[in-house]
């Protein structure tokens, strides 16, 4: 693995963290990530959550550069791997539930707005998703359709939301799955962007419309490529005296 795509999966666990609470910046992930370092003043707990991200995100990785079909139990060990560290027991009327085991939930949640399918569908609605995206991957796709199908399976999962907590993070790194799968660049998105990226999931819901979504994730994306590219050409430009100066 290069440099460069060892920064582009930090920034990965980075945003993906960020988005459910954690404060690290980017470069103390780095540091993180690394060279073990946990930063001064930050709770345990953060530093816990972007590196169990971090083992999900290479596991996920692996496992669809081996072209592993996708299963509900896939989906479960990716969610375990997310709350190895940080994941409670849950105990419900229908026993206890510990939510470090990629275990379902056994109760019904809600989020917000956003109410979530009854606890005693979430299996059933799982292993359809698995199957329909297992059905779409063995189907030739242009590389649009790949795209829209990694954003599909990311939006319908976190709708399903099958744990009790990490529902997001799995949601995300299914797409990144797909997205690996193929071979294409991995998307990302962006915590300060966090807002638009809810309310996108809560209109794709309303109005029962994946287009929403999908237009969110295309201008993330595109985004990250466009970045990409002025990086690239950043690199390429004749720099004077090698591009470095000494400071005294």
């Amino acid at each position: 693995m290069t440099d460069h795509d060892r920064f582009n999966l930090i920034s990965i666990d980075h945003h993906s963290t960020r988005i459910e609470g954690s404060t690290l910046t980017e470069v103390e992930a780095q540091v993180l990530i690394n060279e073990g370092r946990t930063p001064n003043g930050k709770p345990l707990e953060e530093s816990l959550m972007v590196t169990d991200h971090h083992a999900a995100l290479l596991f996920t990785i692996e496992r669809a550069k081996a072209k592993k079909a996708l299963s509900a139990s896939l989906l479960q060990e990716i969610n375990a791997l997310i709350m190895k560290n940080t994941g409670k027991v849950y105990n419900t009327m229908l026993g206890t539930v510990d939510s470090r085991t990629g275990a379902f939930r056994k109760g019904n949640v809600t989020a917000g707005i956003s109410y979530f399918p009854n606890f005693d569908k979430v299996e059933h609605l799982t292993n359809e998703l698995v199957k329909k995206l297992n059905e779409a991957i063995s189907s030739p796709l242009a590389v649009a359709d790949q795209l829209n199908l990694s954003f599909d399976a990311h939006f319908n999962l976190v709708s399903i939301h099958p744990y009790y907590d990490g529902n997001g993070r799995t949601s995300r790194l299914l797409m990144n799955y797909i997205q690996a799968y193929y071979n294409l660049p991995l998307a990302i998105v962006r915590s300060e962007n966090k807002a638009a990226y809810i309310q996108a999931l809560i209109d794709t819901r309303q109005q029962e419309n994946i287009e929403i979504f999908r237009e969110f994730m295309i201008n993330e994306y595109r985004d990250l490529l466009q970045k990409e590219i002025e990086k690239f050409e950043e690199m390429k430009k004749p720099s004077k005296g090698h591009g470095f100066t000494f400071l005294f």
